[in-house]
């Protein structure tokens, strides 16, 4: 170093010359290499957090919506950026890692004699601010450093965040190369699965992948094939687009139309966005973007007064409070949502409450905080824009109980739960690899790793093997890609007593469910923003009906179609409904066990008619045969073995011939059948009645008493009768004799 340090002594400065500046450069790096320090060149200005610790782990988060950039003249050194529209929501996942942190420290079965510190840092929504505070974090924020061996643990030894993709991708690809592990909790993009360019990156949300697939199936669900989509210009809004499209491509919907929500909020794009919706017959529109990003838009909505859309939510926004205010209730009122799973922290609500601010500059995100919450100002610190004229003055001492909002609500815990399962997998991670035997670690020759020393890819290698179980029931752990188990609540934006939104938990979506319904959904619960109170009807043709098909309508996605009638002797097709089929001819085939036994008994009557017609015909001349009517007979026998043949006509492939015949020929069977056993009855009829009239007119002439007689007695009817005619036969003798007398006229008088 001594030798080193005496080439680097300049000579005396002679003049001001560019050698001369060289030398006054070669000065300074000698006397910092003599002093045996390496000095900070240049520090960001960073809202953040910080509690020393044996440990370090860091922290970013979102903790305001926008970053503000100064004009950058480069005649003097350029002004820090500032944050505006603080994020309470957000600040609440900060202080989850800041309770998780507190309760492994005081947990004595888990990283015992450890003691965690964490230094937490806001992004701003802002890649240029995010990339800043992982360097910060990474490279450490002490002004001097005097080991120039560079030994020892690294100033953070983890990162949980960031939450957003595109800051994600930018620090995994550059932390990645020197395998420091980040665990999101809240970046989705699926981008982040890749194993090669993100080889550290690790996460506690379900990749995108698995949130558009859980959206594509509530659209499948309601029947919604013609859906508008919208997205943040962002990795996260783009890479889900994208997969959004080919998934309802997969499903047989279509996109009726994609915008991207710029990133500035150019009223021009936002105002050309509202024009496109209100045009368009989709009813159903599909949103991948955070709140920071849509806000404007939502304001736009309200302005124009754009009711009748059903809105579908990303998780980025889905339980964003932001939108539950009354204002948005006749527009948002009815939304579905996707959101990670919802769960339960003890204690946190009580440690959330016990909040106070500090003087520590390296915890001026409590000031700001403070001054947000109770519209105060502290005398020192905080935001120099905050410090306005005629605002009240902070004690610290102000109650955070008497308030009520996102920072205190924990009855929703989403994106904090994600937060507090990654700070844990990160100790659990450290715990296992404290817990190493040294000659069974897994590293070179069995070695285990350093504490003293440790580096970030020995965390790595137990951080992918991390496996524990939540104190609210859930199971923690990561596949080989670094992604979460994907398992989603589904919600609904329902009116609340006060009129504003409030979210409603109405269904579960479970990509591991073994009975293969990964969507459970109560439509009993859900409330719909309609004058119907029933899901709306987003198709952009209706389904044909039968006996029709789909022909493409030109220049339009190919769920536009109109319906054209099938030709003759064709049907619909149910597989491809933009052609019709000829019609499959179905028919009784002589080998189907039905055609079978019809034939059967067709062929035997046929054969019993025959036989009974050969014994009629070789006994045609019996008087039975000729009693019979043997004309009839013969007739009858043959409409008869008619019937029983035309049944054939009814089995095999229908031809036209047979198609013709069957009906006729039974027809004409059957009425010659029929209309023979009627002949052959009047005939018999006729008969019987002219063998009645003889006997008929017989009994009539007898005497009413003496048919009484022959019917009681008998054989002595008989004489009776005999007698009677014997004595009528005298009596009209006596009568003639009586008539030949001259007095007959008295003989008759006296007779009567």
């Amino acid at each position: 170093m001594a030798s080193r340090d005496a080439n680097l002594t300049p000579p005396a400065l002679l003049s001001n010359t560019p050698h001369n500046c060289h030398y006054k450069l070669a000065d300074r790096m000698a006397s910092i290499f003599r002093s045996g320090t390496c000095q900070l060149q240049g520090r960001f200005k960073l809202n953040g957090m910080y509690q020393d610790g044996d440990v370090i782990l860091g922290g970013l988060f979102e903790v305001h919506f926008f970053t503000v950039f100064p004009v950058l003249s480069f005649r003097a050194a350029p002004e820090p950026p500032y944050c505006e529209k603080f994020d309470m929501e957000s600040f609440q996942q900060a202080q989850t890692m800041v309770f998780a942190i507190d309760e492994i420290n005081k947990n004595p079965k888990l990283l015992p004699n450890i003691t965690l510190g964490y230094h937490l840092y806001d992004n701003c929504v802002m890649l240029g601010m995010a990339f800043r505070a992982a360097i910060s974090l990474v490279s450490g924020t002490e002004e001097h450093f005097s080991n120039l061996n560079c030994t020892g643990p690294t100033p953070v030894i983890g990162i949980v965040g960031d939450p957003g993709s595109t800051p994600s991708i930018a620090i995994s690809s550059v932390l990645g190369l020197f395998r420091v592990p980040i665990v999101s909790h809240y970046a989705t993009c699926s981008c982040l699965s890749n194993r090669k360019k993100y080889p550290s990156f690790f996460r506690t949300i379900p990749s995108d992948a698995f949130q558009v697939q859980a959206m594509v199936q509530i659209l499948r669900h309601f029947r919604w094939t013609w859906v508008g989509l919208l997205y943040s210009d962002d990795d996260y809004g783009i890479y889900a687009s994208l997969s959004f499209k080919q998934e309802m491509q997969m499903f047989g919907g279509c996109v009726a139309f994609s915008e991207i929500l710029p990133h500035d909020n150019n009223p021009k794009d936002i105002q050309h966005i509202i024009g496109v919706i209100q045009a368009s017959t989709a009813r159903v529109v599909v949103v991948f973007s955070t709140s920071s990003y849509l806000m404007t838009l939502m304001d736009e909505v309200v302005l124009q007064n754009l009711t009748g859309r059903q809105w579908i939510a990303s998780e980025a926004w889905a339980t964003s409070p932001v939108f539950h205010t009354p204002r948005f209730l006749p527009f948002l009122g009815g939304t579905l949502g996707i959101a990670i799973r919802r769960g339960e922290i003890q204690g946190l609500q009580e440690f959330l409450l016990r909040l106070c601010p500090s003087n520590d500059p390296k915890n001026n995100m409590l000031k700001i905080f403070w001054e947000k919450m109770f519209s105060c100002s502290f005398k020192t610190g905080g935001t120099a824009i905050d410090e306005q004229p005629g605002k009240k003055m902070c004690t610290g001492k102000e109650d955070l109980s008497t308030t009520s909002t996102p920072y205190t609500d924990v009855s929703g815990l989403r994106a904090a739960y994600n937060v507090y399962k990654a700070v844990y997998a990160l100790a659990h991670a450290l715990h296992d690899l404290m817990q190493c035997e040294e000659g069974r670690g897994p590293f070179i020759e069995n070695s285990c790793a350093d504490i003293i020393n440790l580096k970030p890819w020995q965390l790595v290698h137990y951080l992918q093997k991390v496996n524990f179980t939540t104190g609210f029931g859930d199971h923690v752990s990561f596949d080989k890609n670094g992604d979460a188990l994907a398992i989603y609540d589904v919600l609904n934006w329902q009116p609340n007593s006060d009129k504003s939104i409030r979210v409603y938990t109405v269904g579960v979506v479970n990509e591991g469910a073994g009975n293969g319904k990964a969507l459970t959904l109560n439509e009993d619960a859900l409330y719909w923003n309609f004058p119907m109170k029933k899901p709306p009807s987003s198709v952009c043709s209706e389904n044909c009906p039968p006996g029709t098909r789909q022909a493409r309508r030109k220049g339009l996605p190919v769920c536009c179609f109109d319906c054209l009638p099938c030709r003759d002797g064709e049907i619909s097709n149910t597989t491809d409904k933009n052609q019709c089929v000829p019609k499959e001819v179905e028919f009784l085939s002589y080998e189907d066990p039905l055609g079978i036994s019809l034939t059967t008994a067709s062929l035997l009557g046929t054969c019993i008619c025959a036989l009974v017609m050969v014994i009629f015909a070789h006994n045609r001349n019996t008087p039975i045969v000729r009693a019979n009517n043997s004309e009839l007979s013969f007739l009858l026998l043959l409409s008869l073995k008619l019937c029983f043949l035309c049944v054939l006509l009814f089995i095999g492939r229908p031809q036209l011939w047979t198609c013709q015949l069957r009906h006729a020929v039974f027809g004409i069977s059957f009425v010659l059948c029929v209309s023979s056993i009627l002949v052959k009855t009047m005939v018999i009829q006729k008969e019987v009645e002219t063998q009645e009239k003889p006997r008929r007119q017989r009994t009539e002439v007898t005497p009413k008493p003496l048919r009484a007689k022959e019917e009681s007695l008998g054989q002595e009817t008989e004489v009776e009768m005999g007698g009677a005619e014997q004595v009528e036969t005298e009596m009209s003798e006596l009568g003639r004799s009586c008539g030949n007398t001259g007095d007959s006229g008295q003989g008759g008088n006296r007779l009567q």
